[in-house]
């Protein structure tokens, strides 16, 4: 194997060393998030479906219709909520992978965006579960109908508001989202802003495929991700603003700069003499010494072409025809010509026909 490529195996293989560390880091950090919360699994999961239950009408409570839900229940919701506790860790082990790789411009950008990131995450969850819960189990709850006892599984209670926390988060992100677009360069504020009635109804339909199906938590997801559109285009005017006035200020940074070089360049650089048009001896002997040299040229050129390149045993035997020719030894040239009207190729051959009839005259 060679040294190159030996040098880029080795920064490859120190690259996948270090994502296993933080790999390893990270589930670490999570496994010991959950055995810290697992023997308080079952206070979670009250405090979680406490917005039902103070909905629900006396004499009902929450039921369990498997076997193992009684434990499996608890356990998920202690490793979900230890990965959601341990989300800043694992955001801070990707951020110091990636980071190395950044230009400084970037980070000073992308460590703000992935911290927002986390916060908007968390606000998302929280109001899912002070506004958006209270309002949707009274609202499950008053429609029942009448001699129907409302009494829900502890399984499908927690994937439903799972969902919910994850909706609710992911649409929070909005903010973030519509600033790196910016940022990219993929759009402008402005034509953000003028897609307005399509944002609109894309909020209402991801708020459809990502809520259960009713209308309150579809309405109280689109709403504040449609704010949280107009937040984000308002964030990104004022970044698009703070890029330009950088973009200026180096500007005119570089405007002395560039004038002081070239009033160096100018001081420093030789005055061109006056153009004087060549009289007619001078061009004459400008001709010839120019022809003199692309003859030099040429005759070099042949000399090396007759060094390095031999001449065909064809030729020279034409070339021996004519020698013969002049020392008057017609026999010979003949013998010469029969065996290159043998060997040669066409224009041998013709130059061959041609000499032999001239001898044949």
């Amino acid at each position: 194997m060679s040294d190159d490529s030996t040098d880029i195996e080795q920064p490859f293989m120190s690259h996948l060393l270090e994502l296993r560390d933080r790999l390893l880091r990270s589930v670490l950090v999570v496994l010991v998030v959950f055995l810290a919360l697992f023997p308080f699994g079952n206070d979670i999961y009250v405090f979680i479906a406490e917005p039902l239950m103070k909905v629900m009408p006396e004499g009902t409570s929450m039921i369990a219709t498997k076997v193992a839900s009684p434990f499996l229940t608890p356990f998920k919701l202690s490793l979900i909520a230890a990965v959601f506790f341990s989300m800043p860790y694992l955001l801070y082990q990707l951020w110091g992978f990636v980071a190395p790789g950044l230009y400084q411009h970037e980070k000073r950008m992308a460590l703000p965006l992935l911290a927002s990131s986390v916060v908007l995450f968390y606000l998302g969850a929280a109001f899912a579960y002070f506004v958006v819960f209270p309002l949707v189990f009274k609202f499950f709850t008053s429609v029942t109908p009448e001699g129907v006892a409302v009494m829900t599984d502890i399984s499908e209670y927690l994937d439903f508001v799972l969902t919910l926390f994850f909706a609710f988060g992911l649409a929070f992100e909005i903010p973030i989202a519509t600033i790196l677009l910016v940022w990219m360069g993929m759009t402008t504020p402005e034509k953000l802003a003028s897609k307005r009635p399509y944002v609109i109804v894309g909020a209402f339909v991801i708020g459809m495929l990502l809520t259960p199906p009713d209308v309150i938590s579809q309405t109280l997801l689109a709403l504040p991700m449609w704010v949280l559109f107009e937040g984000g285009v308002i964030f990104s005017r004022f970044f698009v603003r703070n890029r330009e006035e950088e973009a200026g200020e180096s500007d005119e940074a570089d405007e002395p700069v560039m004038a002081t070089a070239a009033a160096g360049a100018s001081g420093s650089a030789p005055v061109e003499e006056a153009f004087r048009p060549l009289s007619q001896e001078e061009m004459e002997e400008e001709l010839d010494r120019i022809e003199a040299e692309l003859d030099e040229e040429e005759a070099s050129w042949h000399e090396e072409t007759d060094e390095e390149t031999p001449m065909d045993p064809v030729d020279a035997k034409l070339v021996r025809v004519n020698e013969l020719r002049d020392a008057m030894d017609f026999s010979a040239a003949r013998r010469l010509l029969y065996e290159v009207l043998v060997e040669g190729n066409e224009e041998q051959v013709r130059t061959a026909k041609n000499i032999l009839e001239q001898l044949d005259d």
